[in-house]
């Protein structure tokens, strides 16, 4: 177990610039857009003789009933929230980048033989890739998440305080326990779903002689679009749509956070039926394990196991000399 962890280390080490800094400036930059856009406000209502706050929104948040107050409560939880955007698409291109050089880059540089001298199985050496992708990124960019969110309303709260508004009593509509608690529970939630992505990279990283990118994207839109040309001729009874779906989108696009709520179907049913609710109910840890109801998350688990496996197999008999 302590080899293990020191490989996860190593990982860590050697992508530090990935794993760390790329989430850290993309949240930076997140945060200075937002300041650059609360300084644009204030000087353009200077202005224009426009004032906000105030007695108003006192008088609003007053004849506000218990239905309004929630939905404040939701916006500002979407504000503490909103940052993860931009650093889960940041997170989810570390990751299909990372995979694909996963297994390929000690063999292009030959480091692997210095690699393969040392006294662990390539079972462990993936296994510890396969848990940076899908763990150790992760959590790395849900904690940055979380400080940048809470630095995002702590200066809205500021701002709106040069306005006579009591922002601290506004923010105490936030639920900001419940928010983060369902950004860490949707860690594993993660994990499960990006494994058929992380393994099908792997697997190119350990199997490709050059270009793994090449072989890892080019391969299933080039085979798609031979599915939707058999579809259209009608010489097979496959399903373009089906194709597509399942299986194009699941091994390319996994990797990136939240892709579950779109090309999960169990899940945006559940969803569809929460209505005007869906906001708030995303936002609670619970609905995260709505996934774990789907069959097609354990179908891409068991076929990200599949594709692991091969990986490792490919990296143990891969002989490029």
């Amino acid at each position: 177990m302590k080899t293990f962890v020191w490989l996860v280390k190593r990982e860590f080490w050697e992508h530090r610039g990935g794993f760390l800094w790329a989430p850290l400036v993309a949240g930076s930059v997140f945060l200075i857009l937002n300041m650059m856009a609360l300084i644009a406000a204030e000087v353009i209502g200077m202005r224009h003789g426009m004032h906000f706050g105030g007695s108003d929104l006192h008088m609003l948040i007053e004849k506000a009933d218990a239905g309004d107050l929630a939905k404040v409560g939701t916006g500002l939880d979407l504000a503490l929230l909103s940052s993860t955007g931009i650093i889960g698409i940041v997170m989810g291109f570390v990751v299909l980048f990372y995979c694909l050089g996963s297994l390929y880059d000690d063999r292009r540089d030959r480091s692997i033989l210095f690699w393969k001298s040392l006294p662990i199985s390539d079972m462990r050496t993936v296994l510890a890739k396969v848990v940076s992708a899908v763990i150790l990124v992760p959590v790395i960019a849900v904690v940055i998440g979380i400080a940048i969110g809470v630095i995002q309303l702590i200066m809205f709260a500021i701002v709106l305080s040069f306005h006579g508004i009591n922002a601290w009593q506004l923010l105490t509509l936030a639920h900001p326990i419940r928010t983060i608690l369902a950004m860490i529970t949707a860690v594993p939630l993660y994990a499960l779903w990006a494994l058929p992505a992380v393994g099908w990279l792997m697997l190119c990283s350990a199997w490709a002689r050059s270009k793994p990118f090449l072989w890892a994207v080019a391969a299933p839109l080039v085979t798609g679009l031979m599915v939707t040309w058999f579809n259209i001729m009608g010489l097979f009874n496959l399903s373009s749509t089906w194709f597509w779906h399942h299986i194009v989108q699941r091994i390319i696009l996994s990797v990136f956070p939240g892709s579950n709520l779109v090309f999960d179907e169990h899940q945006m049913q559940a969803m569809a039926q929460l209505g005007d609710d869906a906001p708030s109910a995303i936002l609670t840890p619970g609905s995260s394990f709505l996934l774990l109801g789907s069959i097609e998350l354990w179908i891409g688990v068991v076929a990200g196991i599949a594709l692991i496996a091969a990986a490792i197999w490919f990296r143990r008999v891969r002989d490029d000399s």
